[in-house]
Parts: structure tokens; sequence; C-alpha cells
């Protein structure tokens, strides 16, 4: 077959790279399309797949969605390609306007993402999310998995963390907390007016856990100068390595949240969004692995880390709970290329 491949931001790189090895390997055709977003395009670069760009500038106006379309459009057409894969609108689209097959993978429950529900519900034929998701009036569309989308990339089956990665930057072994802070640009962000760590906040939190071990940070966002001594500079790629080691992982991020929660590294995430997304409220209530606290309540988050440092033996109480939430889950990437190949 010949599939085509729509990434729109740096975790659809993560969520999709294992797939794409799967199908290439079974000798199926891929292509790459992806807008400028982030360090998407450093990541494919450096993993050396090919890829086409249809959007370099990555500037928005009134006629981006229409261009992103009219470009899927035309280079699933040219190159005659069979199945359309992603998790934007224009997958489901282009592939209804072609007569294609389409399969859209989302984690995010219907009434986080009302309008990205509205642009498939009338063009989608498979759309995949994991058994914790609830889509709405697109449920009748969906194949729901036991997993979840990072353990596409952050299975056992896929991942092993390597301390030899960790030790090119700092020693493996030392205490050390990784802190994310997002932009919270994002659609889903921006319409639920989601709020998260300012510099106030962060600037108590390197306070809090600064007697205890290094701080990395990692920002979407410029950071003020008290903030920019601790900022992590590495290879994209090695970022996973870092957060299997880390004692703590905080930020207003819910990807990087999840991720840490797969890697079975204690993870607290402070913005809007807690307690509203299923897979989130999942890893938190059924395997606690996360915990997530509203914006309104800062002293909460404090008190939990101050609580989570002075836990003893708190990597092995994660490990175990991270081993109970694998036994009962899939390898995600196996099951998409599965998935993608009955298509035929």
């Amino acid at each position: 077959m010949k599939v085509l491949f729509q990434l729109g931001h740096p975790a659809h790189f993560h969520l999709f790279r294992n797939t794409i090895a799967d199908l290439q390997r079974d000798g199926h055709q891929i292509f790459i399309l992806i807008r400028k977003k982030d360090i998407l395009e450093d990541l494919l670069k450096q993993s050396g797949l090919p890829y086409v760009n249809i959007l370099p500038s990555g500037k928005k106006t009134s006629f981006t969605l229409m261009l992103r379309l009219w470009r899927v459009f035309k280079f699933a057409l040219c190159h005659r390609v069979d199945v359309l894969v992603g998790s934007t609108p224009e997958v489901a689209q282009v592939a209804w306007l072609l007569r294609r097959r389409s399969v859209v993978m989302a984690e995010d429950d219907a009434t986080i993402v009302p309008q990205f529900i509205k642009a498939v519900k009338p063009f989608v034929d498979n759309y995949l999310s994991p058994v914790s998701c609830n889509n709405g009036e697109l449920e009748p569309a969906t194949t729901h998995y036991e997993g979840f989308h990072k353990l596409a990339y952050l299975h056992p089956n896929r991942f092993t963390p390597d301390p030899d990665v960790v030790d090119k930057y700092f020693p493996h072994n030392e205490t050390f907390f990784l802190l994310r802070f997002a932009q919270l640009n994002a659609y889903h962000d921006v319409s639920a007016k989601a709020h998260g760590i300012n510099n106030n906040i962060a600037l108590e939190l390197i306070h809090i856990l600064s007697p205890h071990g290094k701080i990395y940070i990692t920002s979407e966002r410029e950071l003020i100068p008290e903030l920019e001594k601790h900022k992590l500079k590495i290879n994209p790629l090695d970022i996973h390595h870092i957060m299997a080691f880390a004692t703590l992982y905080i930020g207003d991020s819910q990807s990087m949240a999840v991720e840490a929660a797969m890697l079975g590294t204690p993870s607290i995430r402070f913005n809007d969004f807690a307690g509203k997304i299923g897979v989130l409220e999942e890893l938190e209530k059924k395997y606690q692995l996360t915990i997530g606290i509203p914006s309104s309540d800062p002293e909460r988050m404090y008190q939990t880390i101050k609580n989570l440092v002075s836990t003893d033996n708190l990597r092995e109480i994660y490990q175990t709970r991270r081993q109970r939430m694998l036994e009962d889950k899939i390898d995600v990437a196996t099951f998409f290329s599965q998935f993608i190949e009955k298509l035929k």
C-alpha cells in the first residue's frame, strides 16, 4: 500500500515513527507531510525520515486550514495514496474526497476538542482511541484499544531508557527534577482558557526543589534570567531517556505528564484540565501514576511536591505502579500497524 502520514505536531512524530518503521519493513510505501511546528522538522531531520513540509512558513492566516487541505489533497492525488493516517482533520477530509481510507488517532475526549470532532465527523471511517476516551458523536466510528498514545513509543517493546544517553549531559544517578512549561496556545488550551505555571510559581518551585537536587527546565516559552540558567539544552530525541531517570516531573503539559507516567516517573500536572481528560483520569485514579492539580490551587501543588520528595523508595513505588499498568496495556505501535495493514 501507499500510506500517507500527516504530522502536525512534534508529538505526532513520536506517535507514528514506530508504526512507520513497521509498515516500511513490511514493504509498504510511506509518505510524510508536515507543517512548521516547534521542533517537528528537527526531529524528522535527525531521524533521517524523508518528508515534505507543506507549510514551511508556519504562519497562521484565515486561509491556513484551506491551504493545508488543498496541499494534502494535491499530494495524495498525485501520489495515488491508498490510506491517509494522522491526527488532523485533513486526513479524514481528503480521504473522503478521494474515496480513500482514513485512520485518525486521537486521545482527547470530545468535550476537550469539540471543533475537531465536528471537523472530522462527516468524513472519518476509522477513529482509534484509548478505552478511557469518550468520543461523543464519533463513538460509532471509534475502535477503542487498551493503551495510550505514548505507549506507541514508550512501551518496553519500543523503548529502553539508556543511562549513557543521560550521562552525556549530567550523571544519570544524581537526584534531578524535570520541569516543563508549555505555551498553552494550542486550540484545546485556548478554548478552555487554560492556565499553568507562571514565573512566580516557577520561582517557588525552584525554591522548594533546589535543596533536594538539580533542576532542569524544558520550555516552549521564553524564560526569564532566573529560570534560563536551569534550561535543559539537549538533542530533542534524548528527552525520554532523561525523563526516565528524573526523580520527579512537574509541568503544565498533559503530553509530558503522560510520558512520565509511561516511564514510571512521578508526575504532577498543573493546569485547568485536571479532572477533565479520560486518559489522565485513568492514569491518576486507577494507576496512581500522575497527579492533576488545577491552576487555582498552587499551594496544593507545593505541598504535594514536598510530600513526594520526602517519600522513601519513591522510584520503586512508581515503577511497581507502572508495571501494573503495562500488564493491562498493549504495544500500541503494533496495534496501529496491524490495523492499517488490514485496510488492504
